[in-house]
């Protein structure tokens, strides 16, 4: 299917018309005209105030995961310790990653279906592990959950930990996002959430002492930051850039700013809201444990048992809706709607929710 009637996949997310008007424009060469370094560092503001710092922001070609992996080969070593915080897949994914390079990894786990707490057992690992880096997810897409910050970022502080690094690419646009007063060192994002647009880039803020430790550990490979350091103001950048992606982000990212960020939060979590009490009153389970944060920008919700899910699926794909399905140990047992972005509208999800409750009410008969 090339595209959904009704859309409510947990990204990548349904285009506006402003980003489809920016993609069909035939653009000349990134690396020769100046109108697309004044476009880079524009769009540089717009996820600078998204993302609430005065930091760099390094904007790379390719989806999401590519800045996950660069955050932990641009600034670890092998043996250098990290303690990954993991409430769900992708936090304890980070944890592997680093692992994955030779980093010792330590792990403060959650159960899935919560949310960050506990704050003095964090508090007592870091003290005895000293670490060098904290990993830890915003958004937690397959659990649905958005986890707080403030704190960890408190902790670092408390202890001098160099780096911590946070995983918002389902979060930034759609959620409150402080970077510099939560003392994140790099903010990991990417297009095709709530900027609305392909799943072309990635992109990361990078604080004074990230760079100082890039700069030491002098990675080298496609996903290398330090390029971007001085990139913007020599106009050379570490390869040819996708102008595309950047018009995209750009409009994307511009909707946001117009539409103001209070507001656009607060759209997201009525949005949110109203999705959960549909959902609820049909008898539906959240998946979400009740003393957790929920995320505005995505529900999990149960699969209930007397259905599988891929019949599930298909049933809610005859009507044309689809939803997100689940990875790893959730897998057949939760499916998502993505409310973010320019999904985050009203009459949209009243259509999927309308759909969810018909075929649920065929289940019950």
């Amino acid at each position: 299917m090339k595209s959904y009637p009704i859309p409510m996949v947990p990204g990548p997310v349904q285009q506006p018309p402003e980003v489809l008007k920016a993609l069909k424009t035939c653009y000349g060469s990134p690396d020769m005209e100046t109108d697309f370094l004044e476009l880079y560092n524009q769009t540089e503001k717009y996820l600078q105030e998204i993302y609430g710092t005065k930091n760099q922001i390094a904007i790379l070609s390719g989806e999401g995961m590519l800045v996950l992996w660069a955050a932990i080969k641009n600034c670890l070593l092998p043996g250098d310790k990290v303690i990954a915080i993991s409430t769900g897949l992708f936090g304890y994914g980070l944890g592997k990653m680093a692992q994955a390079i030779g980093a010792d990894v330590r792990f403060i786990e959650f159960p899935f279906n919560e949310t960050v707490h506990d704050y003095e057992r964090i508090e007592q690992v870091i003290s005895d592990f000293n670490p060098k880096m904290i990993t830890l997810v915003h958004c937690e897409t397959p659990s649905g959950t958005l986890n707080p910050i403030k704190k960890i970022g408190e902790l670092k502080q408390k202890f001098d930990v160099p780096l911590l690094i946070v995983d918002s690419v389902a979060s930034a646009g759609g959620a409150e996002l402080k970077t510099d007063d939560w003392h994140i060192d790099m903010a990991l994002g990417g297009s095709q959430k709530c900027m609305s647009a392909p799943a072309s880039l990635s992109f990361t803020s990078i604080s004074p002492a990230a760079w100082d430790i890039i700069n030491q550990v002098n990675y080298i490979g496609y996903d290398s930051l330090k390029g971007f350091k001085d990139a913007q103001e020599n106009f050379y950048f570490p390869y040819t850039p996708n102008w595309h992606g950047i018009a995209a982000l750009n409009a994307g990212a511009k909707r946001i700013i117009a539409e103001g960020l209070e507001n656009a939060f607060e759209r997201h979590k009525k949005v949110a809201a109203y999705t959960r009490e549909r959902l609820i009153q049909m008898g539906l389970t959240l998946f979400p444990a009740v003393e957790a944060i929920q995320s505005p920008t995505v529900t999990a919700v149960k699969v209930p048992d007397h259905i599988e899910w891929q019949k599930l699926d298909k049933a809610f794909r005859k009507h044309g809706l689809v939803v997100g399905g689940n990875y790893g140990q959730l897998a057949g047992k939760v499916f998502r709607l993505g409310h973010m972005g320019f999904q985050a509208d009203k009459k949209l999800v009243k259509k999927a929710l309308d759909i969810i409750e018909n075929v649920m009410r065929k289940y019950r008969n």
